[in-house]
């Protein structure tokens, strides 16, 4: 191995990635895990087409989960490496099988019956005992962070009622937990609900990319398209991320599975390792809102603020394009100012070879068909999943033996577990949001806060996505944000879908944010770089995604709401030049180095260049025009003075 790569994949994503940190060896436990998780994946498989009713489906998707999470991760991530499962683990396991099944046995009484005769004494035991499993196979396997904000969310449940201007009627003990779990509000609400239909398959969907190796073409078409430019190294990471990151739903385990790639490359190119580093890091964040598939957090969405799937790809297009874009932008000035070029044609895949391998993109293919001809998500992910398996056998390397195939499924449950976990405890959160009325309490805090002055609203709303983030997955970050934040930017009059993309796009981008930007760390530890100079960079290169919300919030016609292409034309143009000035500016080169005054131009116009006002946008464009003519003067001068340079 070599010394870029000397730390292990499975170790950074162990350090970084709490996802990540499950045990290595089950001994006699391993076949009966392998079971489960491929009876879990089946059961996901099979009820595709006709799922059981929600809660029911919800109660067996988590029964599977919650009893995996305590057989895979340990009570401490210090112990990951012993040998065996304790005996208390199993324990663990087995109730929480058993008060998941209690849920479905019991369908009936608890969720229709129960409303008139109310709970029995066994009922308030059993729904305790499930909050207790599930908050601390959510501690395992996601983190400390959201039992932190899940904890927070059940006392002030309990004993909020005192609270000046955020107080509610209060709740018993008893009355609060069963509510929690005997309800389709909180812990059977929405997110589990599309946990264990859409999202399970879209991961499983993921995998299967990643074990049949079609994933691997997605870096071999990224190579071959950008690989000969300038800065070609960089710009093929970024486009192979973005494709690779759309279909994990993590930015840390993208960068780390990407980055073990393509950073040393990008070192062996000349670029400097915090700036390789910070290159896959933003990349791999970014492939969570790269169409057509996205993060989990997506398919929340839709149900939260019921629109179809199809209509949250349309507008995450121009979003996701200008993010790439900034990012590619970056990637090209830094590369022009350390002078590095494109890769040797030898080097790249050759257009012939990936022409032959084409078909490789049949998955994705379908899964746009099958959304953008009115079907469900769960019936797109399907066929996606049946195009790759059925595609993988055309070819040695992509072909599944009996044994990957089970391999394959028992990695569908893996890689769900933290999801999962996430999805029901965000219910938590959410379930004490909706009954106290909290949501709309916190909004008109930040209202008043803010004085009533719209932009404060946003820069609260941003820093709140960001804290959040920084100690949440993004799907629980975003059903938080949601149903906390987003409010107070629809009470400005905030399209729904302007004010959710909003706080999605905050929630994501706290992966590269400092101090805590775990996808910058891990990638400073495969390029052995600084980690804080890492997440530094990361901001400026990514600095579209803490730019564009504001742009699709005061400018809605960037998320395709009622844009017309006289509209549509002019925003896109301005806001693509305002990118080219913010990245020079950031990376400070545009024609050559700058000047501290041209920086300050540069960024000043391109901001301009994003609000949605002639008057204002107007002189940014001369700002920009300004600093590009003074430079091309200065590069002339030098040129001519030393013309064999």
């Amino acid at each position: 191995m070599s010394e870029e790569q000397a730390m292990s994949q499975d170790e950074l994503l162990k350090k970084y990635d709490r996802e990540s940190t499950y045990r290595t060896n089950l001994g006699k436990w391993a076949i009966f895990v392998s079971i489960l998780g491929i009876a879990l994946t089946i059961f996901h498989l099979f009820t595709a087409d006709d799922p059981y009713r929600s809660v029911i489906q919800g109660a067996i998707h988590l029964a599977g989960g919650m009893s995996l999470i305590f057989l895979l991760y340990p009570f401490k991530q210090s112990m990951t490496q012993r040998k065996g499962i304790p005996w208390y683990d199993i324990v663990l396991s087995l109730l929480a099988l058993s008060a998941n099944f209690y849920i479905v046995i019991n369908y009936e009484h608890l969720f229709q019956s129960s409303v008139v005769a109310g709970f029995d004494t066994i009922d308030k035991v059993v729904a305790t005992l499930f909050l207790v499993l599930l908050l601390e196979g959510t501690r395992r396997a996601v983190g400390l962070p959201i039992i932190v904000i899940a904890l927070t969310a059940i006392a002030y449940g309990l004993w909020g009622s005192g609270i000046p201007h955020f107080g509610h009627a209060g709740f018993e003990f008893d009355r609060l937990m069963t509510e929690l779990v005997y309800s389709s509000e909180a812990v059977f609400g929405t997110p589990i609900q599309i946990s264990s239909t859409y999202i399970y398959l879209f991961l499983f969907f993921g995998v299967m990319l990643v074990q049949t190796n079609i994933g691997q073409f997605f870096n071999d078409l990224a190579f071959g398209a950008t690989g000969r430019f300038t800065g070609g190294t960089a710009k093929a990471a970024v486009f192979a991320s973005g494709m690779q990151g759309m279909v994990t739903g993590s930015s840390v385990a993208n960068t780390v599975s990407s980055g073990s790639f393509t950073i040393p490359m990008m070192k062996r190119a000349g670029f400097k390792p915090e700036f390789a580093a910070a290159t896959e890091a933003s990349a791999s964040t970014g492939g969570q809102i790269m169409p057509p598939i996205m993060g989990a957090a997506a398919f929340i969405m839709i149900e939260t603020i019921n629109v179809p799937y199809s209509e949250i790809i349309l507008v995450a297009v121009i979003p996701a394009v200008l993010y790439f874009t900034g990012v590619f932008i970056g990637t090209h000035f830094e590369a022009r100012k350390l002078k590095i070029y494109g890769l040797p044609k030898s080097e790249l895949p050759s257009p012939k070879s990936l022409l032959k391998q084409v078909d490789l993109l049949l998955p994705l293919v379908a899964i746009l068909f099958m959304l953008y001809s009115g079907y469900t998500p769960t019936k797109a992910a399907l066929w996606g999943i049946f195009a790759a398996f059925a595609i993988s056998f055309l070819r040695r390397n992509t072909r599944l033996s009996i044994k990957d195939i089970f391999y394959t499924l028992e990695q569908g449950a893996r890689i769900a577990l933290p999801v999962i976990a996430a999805c029901a405890t965000a219910g938590i959160i959410v379930g004490v949001v909706v009954f106290t009325g909290l949501g709309g309490k916190i909004a008109n805090g930040i209202i008043d806060v803010a004085g009533g002055n719209f932009f404060l609203v946003m820069f609260f709303t941003m820093i709140a996505c960001i804290i959040l983030g920084m100690g949440l997955p993004t799907t629980a970050n975003y059903v938080v944000t949601a149903s906390l934040a987003a409010p107070a930017l629809v009470a400005f009059g905030v399209p729904d879908i302007a004010a959710h993309f909003f706080v999605f796009y905050f929630g994501i981008v706290a992966d590269i944010t400092p101090p805590v930007c775990l996808a910058a760390y891990a990638g400073a530890g495969i390029a052995r770089a600084n980690p804080m100079k890492a997440g530094v960079t990361s901001v400026k290169l990514a600095i579209a995604a803490f730019v564009i919300p504001y742009v699709f919030v005061t400018n809605p016609v960037l998320v395709l709401q009622d844009a017309t292409a006289a509209t549509l034309i002019p925003a896109l143009i301005t806001a693509f030049i305002g990118m080219l000035g913010i990245s020079a500016g950031m990376i400070n080169y545009f024609v050559t180095g700058n000047r501290w005054f041209e920086r300050i131009m540069l960024i000043g116009g391109g901001v301009m260049l994003l609000i949605p006002n002639l008057f204002i946008a107007a002189p940014g464009l001369l700002l920009i025009t300004a600093v590009y003519l003074l430079q091309r003067m200065r590069q002339y001068k030098k040129d001519k003075a030393n013309p064999a340079a």
